[in-house]
């Protein structure tokens, strides 16, 4: 996942142009694609650290639940399961061995947790019914999401101390990357339509990808103000790039459609490849 003031003032321009203003490209990406290791399917592909380490989420094949991974710069895969899990994700790297997500006990709640080497610890929101875990930078500065009665918000933790990330008038809040700076991006749902937001300092601006049907999110955000998400179509989610007012699709020959899991400070992208058939690849991707 700071930003220099000249940065931020260009983003901040581009970010507030009319979504009709809005460019629609291909980007043009080297891939470097991966599977799962066997007896696992890919189920998710997630965040990137810098030196490279990708995570995500595996399914058992035998057992049929849902275990994190961390595939590192040498792209050896290692499973991993939180204490007592029914079901484990892995959403967040940092580049400096420290990963976040959440898992689901076996009452049905949902806990954040990070792993730092071989570390666990589990995160709770104060008084929450239900805290997951999306993004963590290079400082171990934390962003996710709390539940508390129907009500769902974004935050920021940051040395102990927490800020409410909830977008004005919104119920459902989806906090999943923030950068160096603690800039922020996620997305909000409103009768099952996702609508992306930039969040800096308590002010969101909104990112939406141009006529997607069914909403935008936004995933990841690096320390140019480069962000990575998805647009939905039916049950499909098309990956995209997001810099200085300009979308670029994320197009992987031959395949039905890919999806944006993060990108890290190097501009290098994750996520997952779909093919007609349901084969899947994992990818790392730079993307210009």
């Amino acid at each position: 996942m700071g930003l220099r003031h000249s940065v931020l003032a260009t983003l901040a321009v581009c970010l507030l142009s009319s979504t009709a203003l809005y460019g629609k490209k291909v980007a043009s990406c080297t891939f470097d694609t991966f599977t799962a290791p066997s007896g696992y399917t890919l189920d998710t592909v997630q965040g990137i650290g810098d030196d490279g380490t990708v995570v995500g989420q595996l399914i058992d094949n035998d057992k049929q639940v849902g275990v994190a991974f961390l595939r590192n710069p040498s792209r050896k895969i290692t499973v991993f399961s939180a204490p007592q899990s029914l079901g484990t994700w892995m959403y967040g790297q940092n580049g400096t061995d420290t990963s976040d997500g959440y898992f689901l006990d076996s009452k049905g709640s949902l806990h954040g947790f990070t792993l730092t080497g071989s570390n666990f610890a589990q995160v709770d929101y104060p008084k929450a019914s239900q805290t997951q875990l999306f993004g963590v930078n290079k400082s171990a500065a934390l962003v996710g999401s709390f539940t508390t009665g129907t009500q769902t918000k974004g935050f920021l933790l940051v040395n102990g101390n927490y800020t409410t990330i909830a977008y004005p008038k919104q119920d459902r809040n989806y906090a999943m990357a923030g950068n160096d700076s603690n800039t922020v991006v996620g997305y909000y749902s409103v009768n099952w339509v996702n609508y992306g937001f930039f969040w800096q300092n308590g002010t969101f601006t909104d990112i939406n990808y141009p006529g997607a049907k069914y909403g935008t999110a936004l995933y990841g955000i690096n320390n140019d103000g480069v962000i990575v998400g998805n647009h939905f179509s039916a049950d499909n989610a098309y990956g995209f790039l997001y810099q200085n007012g300009t979308f670029k699709n994320i197009v992987y020959s031959g395949a039905k459609y890919t999806t944006a899991g993060g990108i890290n400070n190097n501009g290098v992208v994750s996520g997952l490849i779909f093919f007609k058939g349901g084969k899947t690849l994992g990818y790392t991707a730079t993307c210009k």
